[in-house]
This record gives structure tokens, C-alpha cells and sequence, in this order.
């Protein structure tokens, strides 16, 4: 893919909603809401404000949790990523 996000913008593929609980209960397709967590696929280079340059939070391959309105979706092949900026990832998602 040849899509290079500019200054704090993220390029996200957003991951399957979980189809079970932690318990092992199965959930029902109802309940499956917009994704609302993705792998970070690239990033911007920052942004300057005020002459001061803000680095960018995430890297290549981390997995965050995103503002759920706050994407705009982009379709390469069969494949769709969403584009977001960074003010608008909630949390970068470690452990799992």
C-alpha cells in the first residue's frame, strides 16, 4: 500500500470485534458495534505547533483504542483502513 498519513494522522486497519467474552460466553452478532480498536499500519511525521515539534504517540504495529466518529475510511483492494489523528487515539492497548 503506497498511503503515507501526513503530519499527525494515523493510518489504522481496524481489528474483528471479539465474538467472545473473557468467560467464554458468546456474544451476539446485535451487540457488534463499529470496531473501536486497530493496528496502527503508519504514521505521520508530527506536528509543529507554536514552533515546537509534537512527536508522534504510536508506532508501526501498536493496537489502540480509537474515538469511535472520529475516522475516515479508505478502501485499498478488498481491504479498508481508517485515517485518524492522533489527538483522537484514546489508548495504546499493551499485553495482549
Amino acid at each position: 500500500m503506497n498511503l503515507k498519513p501526513l503530519y499527525d494522522r494515523v493510518v489504522v486497519l481496524p481489528q474483528k470485534a471479539e465474538e467472545k467474552s473473557i468467560n467464554g460466553i458468546i456474544l451476539p452478532s446485535s451487540s457488534d458495534e463499529k470496531s473501536e480498536v486497530g493496528k496502527v499500519v503508519c504514521v505521520g511525521d508530527g506536528q509543529t505547533f507554536d514552533g515546537k515539534t509534537v512527536k508522534m504517540q504510536v508506532a508501526v504495529g501498536d493496537k489502540i483504542l480509537y474515538s469511535k466518529y472520529a475516522t475516515v475510511a479508505y478502501k485499498y483492494g478488498d481491504t479498508t483502513y481508517l485515517i485518524l489523528r492522533q489527538a483522537d487515539i484514546l489508548a495504546i492497548i499493551k499485553g495482549e
